[in-house]
């Protein structure tokens, strides 16, 4: 990256601070998104200062890193994850979230995943990225076809919701 810093378009990444603590509390326990991070039970204050205060260990390490998403204006309004990372193979998941509906559309999450498929190929050196969308999601969808993922499986009735279930995509992109 030619870049000084983790910055693309109107946003920034910056890691986990401290000070974060309150944001992730609202961000993990709002159960309206569970269904797209696989998460089933909320999250106590002590187990995200723990997760907060690890964060700083090596993505070698730890297989797994969460990056906060900054506007242009300094406030965060969501988090992208690198997870199930795997140097040997050079590659790994990638997973966004802006939280506020009035965040979503404004081009954010479209310039967090481009700098985290950036920084994905020239720092970690990795050949390819992955998705995992449930087939009820189509704003994600939209977001990973138009940044370069495609199709490249389906899980039938993979995910079980409250309404039934859904398939799940999987989709690739080679960096």
């Amino acid at each position: 990256m030619n870049q000084p810093s983790l910055s693309y378009g109107n946003i920034s990444l910056r890691p986990l601070e401290p000070e974060d603590l309150e944001l992730l509390y609202l961000w993990e326990n709002d159960s309206s998104i569970w269904q797209v991070s696989n998460t089933l039970a909320p999250f106590s204050r002590y187990i995200l200062r723990q997760y907060i205060e690890e964060s700083h260990r090596d993505i070698y390490e730890t297989k797994q890193l969460r990056l906060i998403i900054e506007n242009e204006s300094g406030d965060p309004v969501g988090a992208v994850d690198l997870f199930d990372f795997e140097p040997f193979h050079q590659r790994a998941g990638v997973g966004i979230l802006i939280y506020a509906t009035t965040d979503r559309q404004k081009g954010y999450a479209a310039d967090a995943l481009q700098l985290m498929c950036q920084y994905a190929k020239e720092v970690l050196g990795l050949h390819q990225l992955y998705a995992n969308i449930g087939a009820n999601n189509p704003a994600s969808v939209g977001l990973f076809e138009k940044s370069g993922f495609q199709l490249s499986g389906r899980k039938k009735d993979w995910l079980k919701l409250l309404s039934g279930r859904v398939d799940e995509f999987l989709y690739q992109k080679i960096l």
